[in-house]
């Protein structure tokens, strides 16, 4: 099940979810030019690799390759790195569906930085629960989420037009924005204790998804959203 569109209309032209998904586009186009080795010294050096974040925070670095950017730095350029062809084009689909409404609501200005920092807190959030993971962290679905987290509480009643497949048989219906998301974010949330759970098989230990990054970064964007003037109409910038 995923999203095909919503039937709330933007007044102002989000450029900014337009270039957030032109950009992540381009990267990803850049990321196809690396051999698989290449590829993976990419993302480790752009990347959030927890335990080198960890070491940068502790003052104690532990460098996995020899030229690093500072580690800090990767909480926002790994925001625009993408795994495969089904991670971008999951991530670009929510993003423009979600992200012209709360553009609308916030402005261009306020959106950006809203988006750049829910990436950053949700990252975060994988961190703390994962700060000896050797793993590169990357995506932009923690961003998304916080674009979601604050869709979830501006616009609960819209209708999402969504698309089930029942066999080989699309099949298309209509649910509430509130009843979508609030149902996506209790499988983050509880993928995310299962991975606190002794000897677990899910989550980025196992090279799988980072739901803590997922969860959080839904929280931090129903909270972000409201304080940077969701509900308000003089907030667009």
């Amino acid at each position: 099940m995923f999203p095909i569109d919503d039937d709330n209309p933007t007044i102002i032209t989000p450029y900014v979810t337009y270039g957030l998904i032109v950009i992540n586009i381009l990267v990803f186009i850049y990321e196809l030019s690396f051999s698989e080795q290449g590829l993976t010294k990419f993302f480790y050096q752009w990347a959030v690799v927890p335990i080198q974040l960890t070491g940068a925070f502790t003052g104690n670095p532990t460098p996995i390759l020899t030229v690093e950017p500072p580690e800090i730095l990767t909480l926002i350029t790994a925001q625009f790195l993408h795994g495969g062809f089904a991670h971008i084009a999951g991530n670009m689909l929510f993003l423009w569906i979600f992200g012209n409404n709360v553009e609308d609501q916030l402005g261009h200005v306020k959106f950006l930085g809203f988006y750049l920092a829910c990436g950053v807190l949700a990252s975060l959030a994988q961190w703390y629960f994962s700060q000896s993971s050797q793993l590169p962290s990357l995506g932009a679905s923690g961003a998304i989420a916080g674009v979601m987290g604050a869709y979830i509480i501006r616009f609960p009643n819209i209708q999402v037009r969504t698309v089930i497949p029942i066999g080989i048989f699309p099949f298309f219906t209509s649910i509430p924005a509130y009843f979508y998301l609030g149902i996506w974010f209790f499988q983050q949330a509880l993928y995310s204790f299962a991975t606190l759970a002794p000897r677990t098989n899910v989550g980025m230990e196992n090279g799988g998804v980072a739901y803590w990054a997922h969860a959080g970064g839904f929280v931090f964007g129903a909270l972000l959203g409201p304080a940077l003037g969701l509900f308000s109409q003089n907030s667009r910038a």
